[in-house]
């Protein structure tokens, strides 16, 4: 925070310390120095003090030790702060016309300038709070009545916060109509300050909506080099990045005097920035300078936003100005109507005896100024130099100015509100019944000498409504409810320049901040007549998640696609959220679908040739079955036992169709039955060929000598009760697995991200080892029962048949294993679907293809004689 502090102030403390000197002796307090102040005043019951700039500049004597210091003299009249006095005049001879408000109360004013110097600003206040008497007696109690109950002012950040400081002890209140520092909003250090102004927190926050509105998210910021400027940049830093409203590219602080070589780094900084919004919080001062190097830069193409303390300012409103600063978007204080105040202004009058003293010149230095002459005696050499002197009956009706402009009161309107607050919080602390008030005891304040600190207690009670519509009440920190209007300077086609109420940002206890734009209004000062776009980053698509770049701000950002299985369907996401369990993400990463389904279907190319090799090897089952029926007469259908051979091809078939469990979708049913029906039908099988090759070797033996009893150990019952033990072995372990553990269907989603394969879990590894073992045993014993007989003589003999096909089966099935393991999902079963049908093929080829070739090919060789003729022989 810089607060402006010269010699004079100094000058002026040790003053105010040493100002009333006090005997022992005496009752009273005489006054020893008088501040000379420029200042207006009305007697009146209660009178209200004003601090308005009337003069833009001061100039102060040097300092003399010998001579009695000499008062700083003002220059540079400023219309506008007059106006803002008048205002306050007229206001107070409204409330003094109104019978219902503060009835048989006149009002009265002193108003004094403070010649935009904090010194004097310093000055006035404590005139105005401590009065200009020459002597004043003490009473015993040492309390005494100020000069003044309250005071409408100051018009500047830095100097209310110094006077605030100090007769914030007092409890004096200051509604300021002007003062927007976000500072003094803290009740801790200004607990009698109020404003009806908004702060400058909310003119930011204002600007920030507006920022979000056009989805400018870069943007550089200038401020001024005090109060005002840098507590903006304070709150745009803190409020800016929660918001969403973006980020700041640059802040740069400008100067206050003339300071080309800085200027000139500035409008660098905002020439290669590649923000197109440039927002401005300084005094019309500051841009001028500004605006003197961006044209000699001619830097143009950008969107300027204004605060209020430049938006209205004319000065900047030029056709040289324009093709840089048009389309400029500015917050305003808001606009208001006081009716009447422009007959009460060309009511105003001089009076030509008060022009050399310190009382009411304010209308002469006005008048001089409106109508360009002086009042006499005029200053040496402007009779001469064809100056016209003052008569006082000029006619104000008849000179262009901005003070009689009553329609765009903006500044003034805040006056009028802060004197009519000051005059409700009067009337309540005047209508306190005794008894029934809110201070100790519950009394009242004393109606002939009320106390500034309990005026401070209804100013924060204060609730009205101006005849404009505007509602004024003060929250806990003596801030007004805020309302802006939104203003747009445009550059009309004729060459005029005018600047367009485009809107208002307002904030209501109910509805909180809101924005109203009306876009259809704005100009905009770009070819494209649209909006500029003004982001470090473009926006990112869904399916992407913004990445911030390192050592740059959070609006700096590269658009990284979401990884697989995550999505994002919003722009400007930092995250990207995973699909659930049975979805995936869409190839553009912005939505969640279904993961595909695998398993081993009927409708698939593989799936297909598995279904019908199956049905192939059903098919000719039953076709070796009929022609063995068909030919069960014959002998090579009737040798070592037809019926065995039958129930062989019954099992065969059972094969090629319990592969077909494995194709579908698997479910709870197909996936228990699946391997229960394998592992029976194969034992089945091997049990039929192991029985048949013990068959021939108890043959061969009961053929030699002594060797018949062995036979009657293999009859037909023997036979088929051995298939139907070894059959139900694999029964009881396929029924002690389904109930242990039994296989189920499971959506696995190892093998592929997008994909949900179906597939049954054997449930128990053990029993599905167990079962496969079971069929490997009694296979590997059928091929060691089949080699051993392998030279036994060949017509009669079918071990070579059973030990080739056996041979066949168990190199499958060794194959299997490992490539069992190794597939994945529905290859798994195409895999034991494969090995199911190469093995029952084996089986069917190995076993019954030579019996068929002779049945249908070599019918010749089907007889007794030539099965047994080569054996009888060989005898």
């Amino acid at each position: 925070m810089r607060v402006i502090v010269d010699t004079n102030l100094l000058m002026l403390l040790y003053s105010c310390l040493s100002s009333a000197v006090i005997s022992p002796f005496s009752s009273s307090c005489q006054l020893q120095g008088r501040f000379h102040l420029n200042g207006m005043h009305k007697a009146g019951d209660v009178i209200l003090g004003g601090l308005f700039e009337i003069h833009f500049f001061a100039a102060f004597p040097e300092l003399s030790f010998t001579s009695e210091p000499q008062q700083p003299t003002c220059h540079g009249f400023d219309v506008l702060g007059f106006t803002q006095a008048q205002t306050m005049a007229f206001t107070i001879d409204e409330i003094n016309r109104n019978s219902n408000l503060l009835p048989n109360v006149t009002l009265g004013y002193s108003l004094y300038d403070n010649c935009n110097q904090l010194g004097i600003g310093f000055r006035a206040a404590l005139s105005l709070a401590s009065g200009q008497e020459e002597q004043i007696t003490l009473y015993e109690t040492c309390i005494g009545t100020p000069s003044v109950l309250g005071i409408v002012g100051d018009d500047s950040s830095t100097r209310s916060i110094a006077i605030s400081n100090v007769l914030g002890l007092y409890r004096v209140p200051m509604v300021s109509h002007y003062s927007t520092c976000s500072c003094l909003s803290d009740r801790q250090k200004f607990p009698s300050f109020f404003r009806t102004i908004p702060s400058d927190a909310f003119q930011v926050r204002a600007m920030i909506q507006i920022l979000k509105h056009f989805g400018w998210t870069w943007a550089g910021l200038l401020i001024s080099d005090n109060d005002y400027g840098l507590h903006a940049a304070r709150s745009f830093q803190s409020d800016l990045g929660p918001s969403g409203g973006g980020c700041l590219a640059y802040t740069e602080i400008l100067p206050w005097s003339d300071n080309p070589s800085e200027l000139r780094r500035i409008v660098d900084v905002i020439k290669k920035s590649t923000a197109r919004v440039v927002i401005v919080f300084a005094h019309e001062g500051h841009m001028i300078d500004l605006m003197e190097e961006v044209v000699r830069q001619n830097v143009t193409g950008l969107q300027w936003m204004a605060s209020e303390a430049w938006t209205a300012a004319a000065v900047l409103q030029t056709p040289h100005l324009m093709p840089y600063l048009g389309g400029t978007l500015g917050i305003a204080i808001r606009r208001g109507e006081i009716p009447g105040l422009r007959k009460f202004m060309l009511q105003i009058r001089p009076n030509p005896n008060h022009n050399n003293s310190y009382g009411n010149n304010m209308v002469n230095q006005f008048w001089e100024y409106i109508f360009k002459c002086r009042f006499a005696p005029p200053p040496a050499g402007w009779a001469e130099a064809g100056g016209a002197l003052c008569t006082g009956q000029e006619n104000l009706e008849n000179v262009e100015s901005e003070f009689l402009d009553t329609l765009n009161l903006r500044p003034e309107y805040n006056v009028y509100k802060a004197v009519y607050a000051l005059a409700y919080a009067l009337h309540e602390m005047l209508q306190c019944e005794p008894g029934r008030g809110p201070f100790i005891g519950n009394s009242c304040a004393d109606l002939q000498a009320p106390e500034p600190w309990q005026l401070v207690y209804y100013l924060e009670k204060v609730n009205f409504t101006t005849s404009f519509g505007d509602q004024v009440a003060f929250d806990e920190n003596g801030d007004v409810l805020p309302i802006y209007d939104i203003m747009n300077w445009q550059w009309l086609p004729d060459g005029r320049i005018k600047v367009q109420n485009v809107g208002e940002v307002k904030k209501s206890a109910f509805k909180g901040e809101e924005l109203t734009l009306d876009e259809d209004k704005i100009f905009w000062n770009f070819e494209s007549k649209e909006p500029p776009r003004s982001v470090c980053s473009e926006s990112c698509p869904p399916g992407t998640r913004m990445a911030r770049k390192k050592g740059e701000p959070e609006c700096c950002f590269d658009c990284i696609p979401c990884s697989e299985g995550k999505i994002n369907n919003k722009s400007d996401s930092m995250e990207c959220t995973s699909c659930p369990e049975d979805f995936w993400s869409s190839p553009q990463r912005d939505h969640c679908v279904p993961k595909k389904i695998e398993f081993l279907s009927y409708h698939e190319p593989l799936g297909i040739c598995l279904t019908a090799t199956s049905l192939l090897g059903t098919f000719m089952c039953a076709v070796v079955l009929g022609i063995f029926i068909y030919h069960r007469k014959t002998p090579i259908v009737r040798a070592n036992n037809s019926e065995l051979s039958f129930q062989l091809l019954f099992s065969l078939k059972l094969c090629f169709l319990c592969s077909l469990l494995f194709i579908g979708r698997p479910r709870l049913w197909t996936c228990q039955l699946r391997h229960a029906a394998f592992g029976i039908s194969f034992v089945l099988c091997v049990s039929c060929i192991l029985v048949k090759t013990m068959v021939v070797l108890a043959v061969f033996k009961a053929s030699k000598p002594g060797g018949e009893a062995s036979l009657k150990w293999f009859g037909a019952v023997q036979q088929r009760g051995t298939v139907v033990v070894l059959t139900s072995v694999q029964a009881a372990i396929c029924t002690a697995w389904l109930v242990s553990s039994s296989p189920a269907p499971y959506k696995n989603t190892k093998y592929h991200n997008d994909k949900i394969v179906y597939e049954c879990v054997v449930g128990s590894t053990i029993g599905f080892a167990v079962l496969l073992g079971y069929i490997g045993l009694l296979a590997i014993l059928s091929f060691l029962l089949a080699f051993l007989a392998r030279n036994l003589p060949d017509n009669f003999n079918e071990a070579k048949l059973i030990t080739f096909s056996m041979l066949i089966f168990c190199a499958v099935w060794v194959a299997f294993v490992p490539a069992y393991i190794s597939s994945p999902g529905k290859y798994a079963d195409a895999v034991e679907v494969f090995a199911i049908l190469a093995s029952s093929f084996g089986l069917l080829v190995a076993l019954f293809g030579p019996k068929c070739y002779i049945i249908l090919l070599r019918p010749e060789r089907n007889t007794k004689k030539a099965i047994m003729g080569r054996d009888t022989t060989k005898s």
